[in-house]
């Protein structure tokens, strides 16, 4: 397994990526989103790779146009369709060995990947997808403030703290008012998620960290699905030693089956 640094074109523009190689006909493209470029905050997702491509896959990652080392101005991940694309057509050129190749993305790159119809991938594994248009509105579930109101009912000091004037009241009607809501919302960024992987014939297996707000507000716009795998325990980047494994199984589950 080694890992090699290159640039690969866009648009006319020079994109920035990476590739572990390794001889598997199944390969592994990891579309990060946001402004998370491959390195920093978000190296776990190198972390990944290289544990992937030591089981014997390659792996490809890459930054999108204005994001990193890579050229251009940033479009957003919801106009970043051509990125993905370039980067999967330059992965297939560099392992020709490859039959197959899941592409892989957390958070708004889950999104992208879902809104784009894979963009050309085999397979997709969705991990903690983004479902608000603004980000500035996301607010727990109803069902993941149920849970939440149902520890406290059992914690003696959040009891003590009720009974000594230590709770705000307000806050406390407004998340009562939002426990009480029943049903399955919706959002605009889902209805588009599911129209895009309606034409989608490939296998999807959706990753939800139980700890995860992003996760939790996904699953309520979402609804009952058998595709979806629950990391309990786990926060949005699988931070975590168990779901650190717990990851890294269901990623070499999908590359194969």
């Amino acid at each position: 397994m080694s890992r090699h640094h290159l640039a690969f074109h866009c648009s006319g523009l020079n994109l920035a990526g990476t590739l572990d190689n390794a001889p598997g006909t199944s390969g592994l493209l990891i579309v990060t989103g946001g402004q998370e470029p491959r390195a920093g905050a978000f190296g776990w997702q190198s972390r990944l790779a290289a544990e992937v491509a030591k089981a014997g896959f390659p792996v490809f990652r890459f930054d999108r146009r204005g994001i990193g080392d890579s050229d251009g101005e940033d479009r957003g991940y919801l106009k970043s369709r051509k990125d993905i694309a370039a980067a999967l057509q330059s992965f297939r050129a560099l392992a020709p060995q490859m039959s197959r190749v899941v592409g892989f993305g957390n958070c708004d790159a889950a999104t992208a990947l879902a809104i784009a119809g894979g963009a050309g991938c085999d397979r997709l594994v969705l991990s903690n997808p983004w479902t608000l248009a603004d980000h500035d509105d996301a607010l727990p579930p109803p069902s993941a403030v149920r849970s939440r109101y149902r520890g406290k009912l059992v914690d003696p000091s959040e009891i003590w703290r009720l009974l000594t004037g230590g709770v705000d009241f307000r806050k406390l009607k407004n998340g009562l008012k939002q426990a009480s809501s029943i049903g399955t919302s919706t959002s605009p960024l889902t209805e588009e998620m599911k129209a895009g992987l309606e034409a989608f014939s490939g296998q999807i297996r959706f990753l939800l960290a139980e700890n995860d707000r992003t996760a939790q507000i996904f699953a309520e716009h979402w609804g009952p699905d058998e595709r979806i795998h629950l990391c309990s325990g786990s926060g949005h980047s699988y931070a975590e030693p168990h779901a650190r494994e717990w990851l890294l199984a269901q990623v070499l589950e999908a590359l194969r089956r």
